[in-house]
């Protein structure tokens, strides 16, 4: 399994979606075509995990996290797709 930093690639997108790792086009810089294919794809698993989590009705603070969670994982797979187009990188 790749890795980026010494962590896997699921550890990655989890510390993006917790926020303790932003992703922009300097962070991207130094990933290759298949890492860089790798991270959007479980961007798109972890996405859909926390959509799939029990939605907390009563809880404001709950649904408040669980929201932010998915604005920072749709955020970075919106910036690895612009970064891909720039470099002509297919990311199917």
């Amino acid at each position: 399994m790749p890795t980026i930093r010494g962590k896997s690639i699921k550890a990655v997108t989890y510390d993006i979606a917790e926020g303790y790792l932003t992703v922009n086009p300097i962070f991207l810089k130094s990933l290759d075509d298949d890492s860089l294919k790798a991270i959007y794809h479980e961007l798109t698993k972890t996405q859909a995990e926390i959509r799939a989590e029990k939605f907390p009705h009563s809880d404001i603070q709950a649904i408040r996290w669980r929201n932010v969670r998915l604005q920072r994982v749709h955020q970075a797979s919106m910036i690895i797709r612009n970064f891909a187009r720039e470099r002509r990188i297919l990311l199917i």
